[in-house]
């Protein structure tokens, strides 16, 4: 147990560190690109991607985690078989995309969408084609390669997309840099890895049999993330739909920067402890202490400052997406607390207890974004992504307590000092930003936005700091982060 927590921490701090180093890069992109782009061209390429994403259903089944979660039995024939399904679902949904290029345009009434569903379709064929063994990366937890596989395909497509953003000026710079990501991924994935997969479908019943629930998951996955996409780009138009996707960007960096990885890097783990669920039910209680301690003030802070976030980071074009960033943040901040379970029911071999709470999930979210954006646009779909995330956080939880027989008050005990004092950095923050007044704001904008900042860091640490000493210095994140700093100290003093 000691030397698999020791790989989880390790693997999931490896994870977090590339999605840092994405973030920086695509922070760096974003801000680059909203000053050379218009939101229309980010819709266009959302809307795009939408029906590329609905495609790509074909290929959702997994294979990956399946081959994972089967630690000791995934032979040589899962492996190809794997692969062989990836090239046919690339080569399929390329086929597809061509021929709905020209319909796509038509739905949207966006003529530039058929072109540019061209040129994607190339990427899904290239795709397809990536070296299946390059999950060994994760399944043996060797996640310094992950590392460097996944940056090393990052840094390809910002090379290519900013320099022809200054350029081009155009959303093409948005297509180039995609799909020379997708090239870069397959070179690199034969590159780093040795191992050479084959055409076979020896393995096809076996596969199928884990991954039927996934696939359906993963159906649902894209219902939650792309349902608005659909809606906003018929009912508002690619204005709409590109402050809503560039304001769910930056919203969401919690989840994405922090949370993902996390999952990412814990599921392996998780997958090794399934044959002792007290062990199992210790390690996700430490995992989803840290996240909440993370990923909670996070999303809150963003949404604090998000009046002074958007101006400096995205310029004056991209005002109205401040309260959306607002309520998205939020809703990520709720929803990053509760992503780490799905990694529980996968590592247990219950996938359909994930994909059902995700189809009730689908079941409030789409029926609120249809009804909230019809009428308000996109911070309509922001409120129903906010209110359904809400909604489904106790239905999550009472399903896991029974599953690893965990109990609320350690669940709560876990939660609820970083919560509250995210809440409290909340209001001194946004207290702070009410009383500048609208000269000082516009004078000294970023000045004012490294002090509230600074203020959030400096109230949620000595918050949780407090809470946690006058709780009696409980075993929790706190704990692990204290030691971990202790632990590095001796080393910074020589170095």
């Amino acid at each position: 147990m000691k030397n698999i927590g020791k790989k989880m921490a390790k693997g999931a701090i490896w994870m977090v560190l590339f999605k840092l180093t994405e973030r920086s890069l695509g922070l760096i992109s974003t801000i680059i690109l909203a000053r050379l782009l218009v939101p229309a061209d980010f819709g266009l390429i959302a809307m795009a991607m939408s029906m590329i994403a609905a495609l790509e259903l074909m290929s959702a089944f997994s294979f990956d985690v399946v081959l994972i979660q089967k630690q000791d039995s995934a032979t040589r024939d899962h492996y190809n078989t794997a692969w062989t399904f990836n090239v046919m679902f690339g080569v399929l949904s390329a086929l597809i995309l061509l021929l709905l290029a020209n319909p796509a345009a038509r739905f949207y009434a966006e003529p530039r969408l058929e072109t540019v569903m061209y040129f994607l379709a190339l990427g899904n064929f290239i795709q397809g084609l990536e070296n299946i063994g390059i999950i060994a990366f994760r399944k043996e937890m060797t996640f310094n390669k992950e590392f460097t596989f996944q940056v090393l395909k990052k840094l390809a497509g910002f090379a290519v997309t900013v320099p022809l953003a200054f350029l081009l000026h155009n959303y093409w710079a948005l297509v180039a840099g995609i799909l020379s990501g997708k090239l870069a991924g397959v070179l690199l994935s034969y590159i780093m890895q040795g191992y050479r997969p084959a055409l076979s479908l020896r393995a096809a019943g076996e596969l199928f049999h884990f991954s039927k629930w996934l696939f359906i998951n993963n159906i649902v996955n894209f219902l939650k993330l792309r349902s608005a996409d659909f809606v906003l780009g018929k009912t508002a138009g690619s204005q709409q739909l590109g402050l809503y996707t560039v304001g769910y960007e930056i919203a969401n960096l919690p989840t994405t920067e922090l949370v993902a990885p996390i999952n990412r890097a814990v599921f392996p783990g998780y997958s090794k402890l399934t044959h002792d669920i007290s062990k199992l039910r210790d390690g996700f209680i430490s995992v989803i202490a840290l996240i909440t301690m993370l990923a909670v003030p996070a999303g809150v802070g963003i949404a604090a400052t998000a009046s002074l976030l958007v101006p400096v980071v995205l310029g004056s074009k991209w005002l109205d997406t401040i309260p959306l960033i607002q309520l998205l943040a939020l809703s990520g901040a709720v929803g990053a607390m509760q992503t780490n379970i799905g990694s529980i029911y996968l590592a247990l071999g219950k996938p359909k207890i994930l994909t059902l709470l995700g189809a009730v999930h689908v079941s409030i979210f789409i029926p609120l974004v249809i009804m909230l954006s019809s009428r308000h646009g996109a911070i309509g779909a922001a409120w129903g992504s906010f209110i359904s995330v809400l909604l489904l956080f106790p239905v999550n939880y009472i399903f896991l307590m029974r599953v690893i027989r965990l109990r609320l008050s350690r669940l709560l005990l876990a939660m609820w000092r970083p919560v509250a004092s995210a809440l409290l950095m909340f209001y001194v923050v946004d207290r702070y930003i009410d009383l500048l007044s609208p000269d000082v704001l516009g004078g000294n904008i970023y000045a004012n936005l490294f002090i509230s900042v600074g203020i959030g860091v400096l109230v949620y640490v000595t918050a949780v700091l407090l809470l946690w000493m006058l709780s009696g210095k409980p075993r929790g994140a706190e704990q692990q982060v204290l030691e971990k700093l202790s632990a590095r100290l001796p080393a910074w003093r020589t170095a």
